[in-house]
């Protein structure tokens, strides 16, 4: 098989056996890879009703058949799961070079089931595996277990792990590789906190064979200086994304101090430009990626002093603006933080902000918090809150329940404020400043989520994806249901990315065609633009049809009550909140090929995409 290594590793932590298996071409075509084919074990192999953090949940790591090879930005590996946040299938991305240190080492994936009796790490090195005592590393924070783990095996490994943010199963807790790039949603580290699994450790030298490697090669260059050419090249590069809290700002959608205004009067203390000029002391690049949008940044003194990488848009937003913090330096170090504890930025952020918003309406009282005043723009109380949610100390330990399970359990109209989707927290996009945000927000397969249909680059930024015949938005300010296909194609087509293992920013810059290219020439495949469509449909639909089986209905595609009856205050967008996602719902539905009334997909629809036996599973 060309572009796979054609084996992934099972292993079962209860009995601490390790076991590789072949993988199915008929699989590789219809799923590809990476998140898709992820999905496809999940789905057959866990079943309905499975505690998220027992034996039978299975915890996913998988590349993509891109991962590895010159295509642009081809570094990236997915981790699926149930996730213990939302309770529905759950995923999360991540960068850097670990994806592909796992095919060098002779695997495309590693699927784990089972729970460990004590701490234990998988190594991996050149098609051999072995689990071993992790009792050392248990308790040490991302950094650290990097540096331990490498003094054992050797500086060439790279590690994915958790932080003791996974270890004391806070739910939103992150799976860590290259010590700074997360698989950061869903609580992907809880689930592996739970199995008692410290860390993955891959190397190996083993080759990634091309059907058409002269071409391929050719292609990929192409597709390289397209990348290099782009006007995102020259933005990210130089500002990071933490350059979009400006371009959203200005449209009135920056949410801040919870999402109570759109508009953060600070933002340009805490831009992408700021932090360029000021703490910005290198960039970094994922593995064949053209653009080094990662931010290498140093505070070099005061309460704040740190090094490492970011922050990037999400923590801006999530600290800066929804906890009101001014402070670039009070946001890079709780950036930091949250990457060696193996925290999610945007979840934390949001619950704390939530907090905060609890606090300052009374919901929750100085006797609750441990005596912190949890007062909006105070950065000393998000670090050490930061502190208390990792370690579950506290108000800490009510906090590392995440939004949802917090409102729930204070009442006193609290859910009312509570800014998730499905129990994931939200990103730093208002969608009553871009209506057709909240539909993808809503239909997101794994909760509040910003990254499934990425709706917000033409939406806020006015970048259209290639990859989709249309993906401009007419006026992102009016509910226009003839748009929800829009969302519909983004989510299927950014979903191959997930598939094959690539950056969605790549998207911006390169067609489907491009794509196809390489994939085919990759793959040795026939392979066209309508079967690139159908692959991230037909995952899109498995996914949903696993949240379908697990319960989910129509009205888990829902956004917080703020966004449908609390207009926005000031800025371009006052006035605004969501006012017909009910109609948006129905037309995306339809394009969907989905039940109106249960959101279900149609069994029509299923079979179309080669999922007959799901069938009679929902």
């Amino acid at each position: 098989m060309f572009g796979y290594m054609g084996k992934i590793l099972r292993v079962d932590l209860t009995n601490g056996t390790i076991t590789e298996e072949s993988l199915k071409e008929e699989d590789c075509k219809m799923f590809l890879g990476g998140s898709g084919l992820a999905t496809k074990y999940l789905f057959d192999e866990v079943p309905k009703g499975t505690d998220p953090l027992g034996p039978d949940n299975e915890l996913i790591f998988m590349t993509g058949p891109l991962t590895g090879t010159e295509s642009p930005s081809a570094g990236r590996y997915c981790v699926v799961t149930k996730s213990p946040l939302t309770g529905f299938w759950g995923e999360a991305n991540s960068g850097g070079s670990w994806g592909v240190y796992l095919k060098n080492s002779g695997f495309d994936g590693v699927i784990f089931s089972g729970i460990s009796s004590k701490p234990v790490y998988l190594a991996i090195d050149d098609g051999k595996a072995e689990l071993r005592d992790a009792a050392h590393l248990w308790g040490k924070g991302v950094s650290e277990t990097d540096r331990l783990i490498k003094e054992e095996l050797g500086e060439d490994c790279n590690v994915a792990t958790i932080g003791i943010a996974g270890e004391n199963l806070v739910r939103y807790a992150a799976i860590i590789n290259d010590v700074h790039r997360a698989a950061g949603r869903c609580g992907v580290g809880m689930v592996m906190g739970a199995k008692r699994l410290k860390a993955v450790a891959a190397r190996g030298t083993q080759e990634i064979k091309i059907a058409n490697n002269d071409v391929f090669s050719e292609i990929s260059k192409r597709n390289y200086d397209l990348v290099n050419e782009s006007m995102m090249k020259i933005t990210f590069e130089t500002y990071g994304t933490a350059m979009v809290a400006d371009l959203v700002n200005v449209r009135g959608g920056f949410p801040t101090r919870n999402w109570q205004t759109g508009v953060y009067p600070d933002v340009d203390k805490i831009s992408g430009i700021t932090l360029e000029s000021t703490l910005l002391v290198d960039r970094k690049h994922c593995y064949a990626c053209p653009i080094s949008c990662a931010r290498v940044s140093v505070v070099k003194s005061g309460p704040y002093a740190c090094k490492g990488e970011g922050p990037e848009f999400e923590t801006v937003g999530a600290f800066g603006a929804m906890c009101a913090l001014e402070s670039l330096e009070a946001i890079t170090l709780a950036h930091n933080l949250c990457d060696d504890y193996g925290l999610d930025v945007v979840s934390t952020g949001s619950t704390i902000a939530f907090a905060m918003e609890c606090y300052e309406k009374g919901i929750l009282t100085s006797a609750d918090t441990d005596g912190l005043e949890l007062r909006f723009g105070d950065a000393d109380v998000v670090i050490q809150l930061i502190h208390k949610i990792a370690r579950r100390e506290g108000i800490g330990d009510l906090l590392a329940e995440g939004t949802k399970r917090m409102a729930a359990r204070l009442d006193k109209g609290a859910e009312a404020f509570a800014m998730h989707v499905k129990g994931l927290e939200l990103p730093a996009y208002d969608p009553r400043a871009a209506k057709i945000c909240g539909l993808a927000f809503a239909t997101a397969n794994r909760g509040g989520d910003h990254i499934t249909a990425y709706i917000e680059g033409p939406s806020f930024i006015d970048i259209p994806f290639l990859c989709v015949e249309d993906s401009r938005i007419e006026d992102s300010m009016v509910e226009n249901p003839a748009e929800a296909k829009v969302v519909k194609d983004l989510e299927d087509a950014l979903t191959v990315f997930d598939c094959v293992g690539t950056c969605k920013f790549m998207g911006m810059a390169m067609a489907t065609e491009d794509w196809v290219d390489m994939l085919a020439n990759c793959l040795g495949w026939e392979f066209t633009v309508g079967d690139f469509r159908q692959a991230g449909e037909r995952v899109y639909n498995l996914a949903r049809a696993f949240n379908v089986r697990e319960g989910l209905t129509r009205a888990d595609d829902a956004l917080p009550r703020r966004l449908l009856e609390e207009p926005l205050p000031e800025g371009p967008a006052e006035g605004h909140k969501v006012e017909k996602l009910d109609q948006m719902l129905d037309a995306y539905y339809e394009f969907r090929g989905w039940d109106k009334k249960t959101g279900k997909p149609m069994p029509e629809k299923l079979r179309e995409l080669g999922l007959d036996y799901v069938v009679d599973k929902i």
